[in-house]
């Protein structure tokens, strides 16, 4: 129930002297009878319509439910605005602790419209009823850009106090990541297609030469019948000449909803293959030697993980549904 301010206690007491009823005063202001009934008692008893004094810290409960109604609400600001107290952020922090909420780095995720949320739940229950081995039969494929350099926030450092700059607490980085590499792959139940190194920027013609005409068109000829093509929304896969070339070529494609990376299995495998490269005892340094690790890992990709990912796309479905095509934890 919300808090009333002080105008409207004064109003709700002129109601009261008027004639109205405890519980027409409740539904007008929006608050419960038992909040006007202990008005009315507040100000016989001390002649005023504010709280009483409060002693002590303030309560859990308080804290609690500030930082529910702005998740991104920082305890420096709750600690400022603590109902007019002194409370230190490091209390505030041990109250929300003991509430159940605790600090964590936020999920990033696409920008998604209510448009686009409508698309996927839309898409999601038209392919609900799907088979698993249906989703066998479907090529998912992306492009990814993987750096030469990078830092992905998931490594900590322990150090003691004032060894912020201390060398061996310093992970050096190189300006721009020093180069990266685009490339393009996909999978098919427990297989993978090659995997294609991209040079300079991909628009649609160089999309349709160089990926959908030695590779996607000789795939489906290798496979059984009913092999789907997906891709997602990107501006070289839409286009005109693209689309046209795919009709002509008999290319069955799969309809995509828009900003929807967490669908497409694809995207964990890129994950892997990135930890796989920094993994390897000699990391490489340039982009030729880039270039060969991630082909090699590629090539090494075994078709069980594969076979997982794209085992999961029922699941990934059904989690759209209940997210009302929002966010996922995929």
């Amino acid at each position: 129930m919300p808090r009333l301010t002080e105008g409207q206690r004064q109003r709700a007491l002129g109601m009261l002297n008027m004639g109205a009823t405890h519980v027409h005063v409740a539904r007008t202001f929006g608050c419960s009878r038992v909040t006007v009934g202990n008005l009315v008692q507040r100000f016989r008893q001390t002649g005023r319509t504010s709280d009483r004094s409060r002693t002590g810290r303030p309560r859990v409960r308080y804290f609690r439910t500030r930082h529910l109604r702005n998740r991104f609400l920082t305890v420096t600001s709750s600690a400022r605005n603590a109902l007019g107290r002194r409370v230190s952020p490091q209390t505030v922090a041990r109250r929300l602790r003991t509430g159940g909420i605790r600090a964590s780095r936020p999920f990033k995720g696409q920008l998604l419209t209510p448009e686009n949320r409508r698309r996927r739940r839309r898409w999601a229950n038209t392919v609900r009823r799907w088979q698993r081995r249906q989703w066998q039969r479907v090529v998912f494929s992306d492009e990814s850009q993987f750096c030469l350099f990078r830092v992905d926030g998931r490594q900590r450092v322990y150090r003691r106090r004032g060894e912020r700059t201390a060398a061996c607490c310093v992970r050096e980085v190189v300006p721009y990541s020093g180069g990266s590499v685009m490339v393009l792959g996909g999978i098919c139940g427990n297989q993978k297609t090659p995997l294609i190194v991209i040079n300079g920027n991909l628009n649609a013609q160089r999309y349709r030469d160089e990926i959908l005409r030695p590779v996607v068109l000789p795939y489906p000829q290798q496979q059984p019948v009913g092999v789907l093509f997906q891709h997602d929304k990107a501006r070289p896969h839409t286009a005109r000449i693209v689309q046209d070339f795919l009709a002509a070529n008999n290319v069955n494609v799969l309809p995509w909803p828009a900003c929807s990376p967490d669908l497409s299995p694809i995207e964990h495998l890129w994950d892997r293959l990135d930890r796989q490269v920094r993994a390897r005892q000699h990391v490489p340094a340039n982009r030729q030697e880039l270039i060969q690790a991630l082909q090699e890992e590629w090539n090494h990709l075994p078709p069980d993980p594969i076979r997982r990912l794209t085992s999961s796309v029922r699941r990934r479905i059904m989690a759209c549904i209940a997210a009302q095509g929002g966010h996922m934890r995929y």
